[in-house]
């Protein structure tokens, strides 16, 4: 049950990335592969801090900003260079990743006696249980900063901008910044991903982000396709989703790595898994949902 617990633990790790995947696949429709990037920058970057013992929240607000640089940079290659938004965030993804290992100077940092983020959690819980109530509250926190963001008139301005940018563009409104702002915002919580779960598995490596997207892929199709089933337009309930599909996502992993697969065919796994959420819809319905 430690085993399952610990990938719940990681689940919740792993639900920034997650609405950072649903940022740019749902709201902008844009498959935005700076992803693995991101997600390695926040890792290596709180690796770097953390074991120079810089302050853990600090690092926090440090590894945000660095995703939402490296997002509104892909945004920018976007929308005005007009190049391709995939080849946008693949150029970006591969600049990171010199970035990232000149910034470790080595492949992996290991985080040894270091003050975590999970080591501020005021109610005296156990090393093992604390990280979990840390990342359960923080889970809740950023669902409902997401949901009012999404309500204000930014937030609707940019889910307009992702539907139907001449609408937006006939109001006046510079569709192209806000997607760079809205590229940003998805980066940024990537990387809050990377920095969390590179303190819960204890160290960053280069590789870290190698497919993730894939990950963040198949969190958002599986709560998508759950919160189908509720017939629901609710935007909180959507969001909640979210974090419901991450959650099944990982533990669905974890029941496959403990079945005694090779943890060397996890990335086959994860695409299969997510291969099997995309086409069983569409045999389904007899469309795929792409």
């Amino acid at each position: 049950m430690s085993f399952f617990f610990t990938s719940l633990t990681l689940a919740l790790a792993f639900t920034g990335l997650g609405f950072g995947v649903f940022f740019s696949m749902k709201i902008f429709n844009i498959p935005d592969i700076t992803t693995d990037g991101s997600y390695t920058l926040g890792g290596s970057l709180a690796a770097i801090l953390l074991t120079n013992n810089i302050n853990p929240w600090i690092a926090l607000v440090l590894c945000l900003f660095a995703g939402f640089m490296a997002g509104c940079l892909t945004g920018i290659i976007y929308t005005r260079l007009k190049v391709n938004p995939i080849l946008a965030g693949i150029l970006v993804m591969t600049s990171l990743y010199s970035i990232n290992l000149k910034a470790m100077e080595r492949s992996n940092i290991a985080l040894i006696d270091t003050p975590l983020i999970f080591d501020s959690f005021p109610f005296g819980l156990s090393q093992f249980s604390a990280p979990f109530a840390w990342l359960a509250m923080m889970v809740v926190l950023v669902l409902v900063g997401i949901y009012y963001l999404l309500r204000t008139d930014f937030g609707i301005v940019m889910r307009a901008a992702g539907s139907s940018e001449k609408m937006v563009r006939a109001n006046g409104v510079n569709s192209l910044n806000i997607k760079t702002i809205g590229l940003g915002l998805a980066n940024a919580l990537t990387a809050l991903s990377g920095f969390l779960v590179t303190q819960v598995q204890g160290f960053a490596d280069i590789n870290m982000g190698v497919g993730i997207i894939i990950s963040g892929l198949g969190s958002v199709i599986i709560g998508e396709t759950l919160y189908g089933f509720t017939q629901s337009s609710n935007l909180l309930l959507r969001l909640a989703f979210i974090i419901v599909g991450t959650i099944l996502f990982r533990l669905i992993l974890a029941f496959v790595l403990s079945q005694g697969i090779d943890p060397v065919w996890l990335k086959l796994t994860m695409s299969g898994i997510v291969l099997a959420i995309v086409a069983l819809p569409g045999k389904k319905s007899g469309q795929g949902l792409g």
